[in-house]
């Protein structure tokens, strides 16, 4: 099972590498204001993608904090309630 794990996770790793190589131009972030950002696009990408995944989580976490503890409540009652 860890040998099938590293095999996908090297994997992965070669075809974002990759990705990332063939993907190395630089593009123009344009702001309000007339700012104005380079960089190569597969950073753009990455960074734009790691936003939408905090963004996503911190969406979602409220109703995660509700979700525990509702289970911690559902937990004790059933601990006190007879069988």
């Amino acid at each position: 099972m860890r040998l099938l794990s590293l095999a996908i996770k090297l994997v992965l790793f070669l075809l974002l590498l990759s990705f990332a190589l063939k993907n190395g131009e630089m593009v123009s972030v344009h702001y309000l204001l007339g700012l104005e950002w380079q960089a190569p696009l597969s950073l753009v990408l990455f960074l734009v993608f790691t936003a939408g995944v905090l963004i996503g989580l911190f969406g979602c976490s409220r109703q995660m904090l509700n979700n525990r503890r509702e289970l911690v409540r559902l937990r004790k009652a059933a601990k006190q309630s007879p069988p």
